[in-house]
């Protein structure tokens, strides 16, 4: 099974991601998670280069670093694990690459971005997207006194056009599971787990 959370940054997504594995280790579930960009050798490199790196990025080499990192984690540990019927959580996936390069960066028009995705995905998609919905300058108050990267630095106008591109997602992708990232931490996880178990 195949799990992604997505959401601006500042919606909670690592407190919920890590509060789900904890519910599926202790109801005998083994999972793994992966972030991206990241989670092999590669991407992790990828990931140097997009967010903690000075230059600036032209919008379309930024969107093909993404998808190349992604590439790399899908094939080399995502696709071996679904195969051997593992749960596999991503701490974002392609939807990002369609909300935060297509809708927020525009760097080219939709129908490509989608059709890259699926390349780079190779063809594999989320059985559930938990997404955490979250005003931007809600978010933005959550965040200020962290340490930003360089996509975390884009303004508030950019992620409200992000916020948007999930928006417009969650209504099209039945996978979506929209969750209000305002609900208490533990309001939310209750939310996550009463929709996964029939699954499990």
């Amino acid at each position: 099974m195949l799990l992604s959370f997505e959401g601006i940054d500042g919606c909670g997504k690592s407190t919920q991601i890590k509060l789900l594995q904890n519910y599926l280790k202790n109801t005998g579930y083994k999972s793994y998670l992966f972030r991206e960009p990241g989670g092999t050798e590669v991407s992790e490199k990828i990931r140097s280069l997009l967010l903690h790196e000075s230059d600036e990025l032209d919008p379309v080499s930024e969107m093909l670093l993404f998808s190349a990192a992604r590439s790399q984690l899908i094939a080399e540990k995502v696709i071996p694990l679904i195969k051997k019927g593992e749960i596999v959580i991503l701490d974002r996936f392609y939807d990002s690459t369609t909300a935060y390069q297509g809708y927020g960066r525009k760097s080219v028009p939709l129908d490509k971005i989608q059709l890259l995705n699926s390349i780079a995905s190779h063809g594999i998609q989320p059985d559930i997207t938990f997404y955490l919905k979250i005003d931007p300058l809600i978010a933005q108050k959550r965040t200020e006194s962290v340490e930003k990267d360089r996509m975390e630095k884009s303004g508030l106008e950019f992620f409200r056009d992000v916020a948007g591109g999930f928006d417009e997602l969650s209504k099209s992708e039945k996978r979506f599971k929209t969750l209000d990232a305002t609900l208490s931490v533990e309001e939310i996880h209750q939310k996550i787990t009463s929709i996964l178990a029939p699954h499990l």
